[in-house]
């Protein structure tokens, strides 16, 4: 951030070195504007999808939304716990997100399905970067934090990518075919 207020650090007796903590609030400040970067699109995704899926896309994408949510929150209170300022606005958020922006010509639940794992995986690499930047940093704690988040997020890309992904289907004679969703019946 141009303004230096990502690594802004207040006095603290929290353990960690003064020089590590300045780089882990920054890093936790970046992670912070893809979080809720994330979170908003994926709102997006929620209030435009239309659709033969519509409803199931629809819950699905609320439901992340509110655990990216949770997160905005974890990140930003870690940063204030270590001593940190936590550069929260939606403008600080949109000027230093990681993510691509969402695209706004788009309906279809498929294409809001690809568009957020498309903004999940580049999410996801991060957060499992950073896991080992604050655990070389010192810092146990924050390593743990993104642990904990990227379990989370993986299981959310796996749910996104399995929307579009074909299912297969054993014949009779035991050979398998990839099958698209609507081609795939019960009997």
């Amino acid at each position: 951030m141009a303004d230096k207020l990502s690594s802004r650090l207040y006095p603290s007796r929290i353990d960690l070195p003064a020089d590590a903590r300045v780089k882990i609030v920054e890093l936790l400040n970046q992670t912070l504007a893809a979080t809720t970067d994330l979170k908003t699109q994926t709102k997006q995704a929620h209030w435009n999808v239309k659709g033969t899926d519509f409803y199931q896309l629809h819950e699905l994408f609320d439901e992340i939304a509110d655990e990216l949510e949770e997160y905005v929150d974890m990140f930003a209170e870690r940063i204030t716990a270590l001593g940190g300022y936590a550069c929260g606005t939606a403008r600080m958020a949109a000027a230093n997100s990681i993510l691509p922006e969402y695209p706004v010509d788009i309906l279809d639940g498929m294409q809001h399905v690809t568009a957020l794992a498309e903004r999940f995986a580049p999410y996801a690499k991060h957060i499992r970067q950073a896991i080992n930047i604050t655990d070389d940093l010192g810092d146990a704690d924050t390593a743990d934090l993104y642990t904990e988040v990227s379990r989370t997020i993986d299981k959310r890309l796996w749910f996104l990518e399995a929307h579009l992904q074909p299912a297969e289907v054993k014949s009779e004679n035991g050979t398998t075919t990839a099958k698209t969703k609507e081609k795939v019946t019960a009997k």
